[in-house]
């Protein structure tokens, strides 16, 4: 399956984003889905995850109760709505599919190409 990550952009702190993952070549609802970024000179690292079926999710810690994943299998697209943005979120956002659901990135084996997401203060 191939990803594509779009909607990223620069929002002032406070500020929210609703970032797309489409997916094309396979149905995306065969695939666990993530959602991690990487902040410059930093290392990639885990954000949010939801199972085939959206009935699961799991959020890194500094992602709990400002972001919220989804998906709509019907549209083949996974959603990461982003509330309460800090500068600290500023990174590159990629979504992944893989077989199998968790916070490591071994687990997945797609990846879309990132989107810029800066947070200024």
């Amino acid at each position: 399956v191939q990803l594509q990550a779009y909607g990223g952009g620069l929002v002032q702190a406070g500020g929210f984003f609703r970032l797309p993952c489409a997916g094309c070549g396979r149905a995306l609802r065969n695939y666990a889905t993530g959602w991690f970024r990487q902040a410059p000179g930093k290392e990639r690292e885990f954000v949010a995850a939801i199972t085939r079926g959206g009935l699961t999710t799991s959020y890194e810690d500094s992602a709990k109760g400002r972001f919220t994943i989804s998906r709509d299998n019907a549209k083949n697209t996974v959603f990461l709505l982003m509330n309460s943005l800090k500068p600290e979120d500023t990174a590159i956002y990629y979504c992944a599919a893989g077989l199998s659901y968790g916070s490591h990135k071994s687990l997945y084996g797609y990846w879309g190409q990132g989107t810029l997401v800066t947070v200024s203060s």
